[in-house]
């Protein structure tokens, strides 16, 4: 049975046996007051015109330049075994404290110490070092990271460093020549060759993420994550990821986040220290062949079917309809669910779309502009998380069927509301309105006072809140 490998699992990490791991996340530096100056060559890697090619060497070989090693470090925790005061006396701790290194790969982009890499590289890591090809060692910062990508921007201070140019990833095909640079398995930096496999997988590796990997057979191991997916012409292409295996080794099976993408992300996280995404405001199921026939499409038709829009988003606002068939974005086409929660999140707020839909046999194009996604999709309030009352959870918290609301899943001990909002209460009205999704009830608590009327452990009744802080925009 194949095993996917998620992206943390191409990190090559030397735990020390026996140890409890405690860490958080590398402190958050300021924003960049610059971008980087980036190399791009938008055009094609291939003219049409094949000749005979014995080596890649001279492609190869500067860029290598370019491809770092990157060792993190974080401080861990081993808890001493109570047994061995039994037979040594002397141990006067409950615990000893340790280091985790871990190893991956990264990518000058900018000639004054810019680096692409995995979020994965860094994420729970405190110190950074990376080694260029010539040997020299740097210490590093983290600019940003994005889970939600799986791509991280660090940097080091340094000056006139080899870089690698981007090309365009969205004229990659189907058979050309890629090349994967890394340090697998602390052997030293390598070069494997392959050709990309598939374009735009999605393998549900990124929880609530965006993928639209480059799928590869060029080797990939452990330590390659972070390092570069180059084409022909020694150009980026992508960031290389994950893989799938049975094994934990390569067979062939490997994926890399499409440059286009990760420069995307990281001129976001240089410049303004956090990514913004694009919102649009439906829910949307796969179109089946059933339903495209009954909606006035052919059998085989692609696209993805709208069975909600969220109150006051801006899908609402330019009319978006229940059982709207969105076929495309900006001329792109949209084949599936994924297809469109990808194209928006990668589009800022702000951005004008042209959606292309099916709506009662005939096609139509709306326009619309996008607002912007919530960091946190299930906050209702400022820390206080919530989720629609499934059957499941009717069940587990004896909630009658005459019901509907949204459960209390989670609330931090920071929140301004920790004393009013306890897990797994049910808030059932809002104002003396019925609330039933997020979007609609983040809407309804605007700063000021509101009456909620909750389930709470058998009992009904209402509580005063007081919101104080703009409630986070919708998501969806």
């Amino acid at each position: 049975m194949n095993r996917l490998l998620p992206a943390c699992a191409l990190f090559a990490a030397l735990a020390l046996p026996g140890l409890a791991l405690t860490a958080g996340d590398p402190a958050p530096v300021p924003p960049a007051a610059h971008k980087p100056v980036l190399q791009v060559d938008p055009s094609p890697v291939s003219d049409g015109k094949s000749g005979l090619v014995t080596s890649y060497a001279d492609v190869v070989e500067p860029a290598e330049k370019a491809v770092v090693s990157i060792e993190s470090t974080k401080t861990v925790h081993r808890m001493v075994n109570p047994m061995m005061r039994q037979f040594f006396g002397d141990v006067p701790e409950d615990e000893k404290e340790g280091k985790e290194t871990g190893l991956g790969s990264g990518v000058v982009v900018a000639s004054d110490g810019y680096i692409l890499t995995n979020n994965h590289v860094v994420e729970g890591f405190e110190t950074f070092k990376v080694t260029l090809k010539d040997g020299r060692d740097f210490p590093a910062k983290v600019i940003g990271a994005d889970p939600k990508t799986d791509i991280a921007v660090i940097k080091i201070e340094a000056s006139a460093l080899p870089v690698l140019t981007l090309a365009d990833s969205d004229k990659l095909r189907v058979g050309d020549i890629v090349f994967a640079v890394g340090n697998p398995l602390e052997v030293g930096e390598t070069v494997t060759m392959g050709i990309v496999s598939a374009k735009g997988r999605q393998v549900g590796i990124l929880e609530n993420g965006y993928e639209s990997f480059i799928q590869t057979d060029a080797a990939i191991n452990l330590g390659n994550s972070g390092g570069a997916l180059l084409d022909a012409k020694g150009r980026l292409v992508g960031i290389n990821s994950a893989i799938i295996s049975p094994s934990r080794g390569n067979i062939g099976i490997g994926f890399a986040v499409p440059v286009n993408l990760a420069a995307s992300i990281m001129e976001s996280l240089i410049t303004t220290g956090t990514v913004k995404r694009g919102f649009l405001g439906v829910s949307t199921n796969a179109l089946t062949p059933d339903v495209a026939e009954q909606v006035g499409l052919s059998a085989g038709a692609t696209g993805a079917i709208v069975v909600d829009v969220t109150a006051d988003s801006p899908a609402a606002k330019a009319g978006v309809q229940l059982s709207d068939v969105i076929l495309g974005v900006n001329d792109k086409p949209v084949t599936n669910i994924e297809d469109l929660h990808f194209m928006i999140g990668q589009m800022l707020p702000g951005a004008k779309v042209a959606l292309k839909i099916m709506r009662d046999g005939k096609p139509r194009t709306i326009s619309l502009i996008l607002g912007s996604l919530a960091d946190n999709p299930n906050e209702l309030v400022k820390g206080v998380n919530a989720t629609p009352l499934t059957d499941e959870l009717r069940r587990k918290l004896d909630v009658g069927s005459n019901l509907d609301g949204l459960v209390v899943t989670s609330v931090a001990k920071d929140s301004p509301y920790a004393e009013q909002l306890e897990v797994n209460m049910v808030v059932v009205q809002i104002d003396r309105r019925q609330v039933t999704d997020l979007p609609t009830a983040r809407l309804a608590l605007s700063v000021g006072r509101h009456l909620l009327f909750v389930f709470d452990h058998g009992s009904r009744g209402f509580i005063r809140l007081v919101v104080r802080d703009s409630p986070p925009q919708p998501n969806g």
